[in-house]
């Protein structure tokens, strides 16, 4: 009985106004598989809000378009994944980009490596995506790439980050030279110190593209580990493992607030700074992240029909 009482949500607290501020535009992400077990996402996500379709490995496209098409009739921003290594070719990737826009209307897009090891045709670097022209000549205006404040192993083998600090060099000329409205959509993390070093040091690099910090919603501490791990999280993935020491909090749902908390105070602080806004990874489920937004930032998760 100790425990379940332990482990019931305490009563709601005042909305923090720099946290609330900070979520407003906040992004989240779905799958097709997850999104068709949502009755309304209008009851759960406040108009407009952008809204990344994740593309797994084996998803059928059609899935994809037919996610894009719902959520662009509901009124959402659409965002689907271009992973490059999925992507097997050029007459492909014209394809796909056809039917999003002519189904779906969309305009944007993360364009990313993907999650393979081994491309399964001709390319292998979102870099290689874009140099091919076609989003631009279809029209899309905005373009978000990945971002890694705490490095990328598959990227960097060695564990440093000089091939991904030549990358971002790479697409940020390629903003400075093209129409495309860009930014960074990061992996997610679990303190703060580390993405605002990271933001800090692309500046001084003269790079300018807006970040957009990845965090986890509200999920047991267990799939938040395996998820961290098999993401390849970094010096951040502390934060949990010194909360699996402590079993008083192994019943408790991890929650994003301190992460974000930190973010908007810096962001308060230093306007200045690339971080500009949040996006959630659902990993307990789109509906407890949205919850979690509503009930914690205010305003910022008012769902569209509310």
């Amino acid at each position: 009985m100790a425990i379940l009482n332990f482990a019931r949500r305490a009563a709601p607290q005042p909305v923090d106004a720099g946290l609330e501020a900070f979520m407003q535009g906040y992004s989240i992400e779905v799958m097709p598989r997850t999104a068709e077990k949502v009755e309304d996402f209008r009851a759960l996500l406040p108009e407009g809000t952008r809204v990344y379709i994740a593309h797994i490995d084996g998803t059928p496209i059609g899935d994809m378009v037919a996610t894009a098409r719902r959520l662009a009739a509901d009124g959402f921003e659409v965002m689907p994944h271009f992973p490059a290594r999925i992507i097997r070719d050029r007459a492909t990737l014209a394809d796909w980009i056809a039917r999003y826009q002519g189904e779906a209307g969309v305009t944007s897009g993360l364009i990313l490596a993907g999650g393979v090891a081994e491309p399964h045709g001709d390319f292998d670097s979102s870099m290689q995506l874009l140099e091919t022209g076609l989003f631009d000549r279809a029209g899309f205006t905005r373009l978000h790439v990945a971002g890694h404040p705490e490095g990328n192993r598959d990227i960097d083998p060695s564990g440093g980050d000089a091939v991904v600090m030549e990358a971002l060099c790479w697409k940020q000329a390629f903003a400075d030279r093209t129409d495309a409205r860009m930014a960074l959509a990061t992996q997610f993390a679990f303190d703060a110190k580390p993405i605002i070093a990271w933001a800090d040091r692309l500046a001084e690099a003269g790079i300018a593209l807006p970040i957009h910090v990845g965090v986890a919603g509200p999920a047991k501490l267990q799939t938040l580990i395996k998820f961290a791990i098999a993401c390849g999280v970094g010096p951040s993935l502390k934060v949990l493992q010194k909360r699996a020491m402590d079993v008083s909090k192994l019943v408790l749902l991890y929650e994003p607030t301190e992460v974000l908390t930190d973010l908007a105070r810096h962001k308060a602080a230093h306007p200045d700074s690339l971080i500009a806004q949040a996006h959630v990874f659902p990993l307990g489920g789109i509906g407890a992240s949205a919850k979690w937004v509503t009930e914690t930032a205010g305003s910022a998760g008012k769902p569209a029909n509310t």
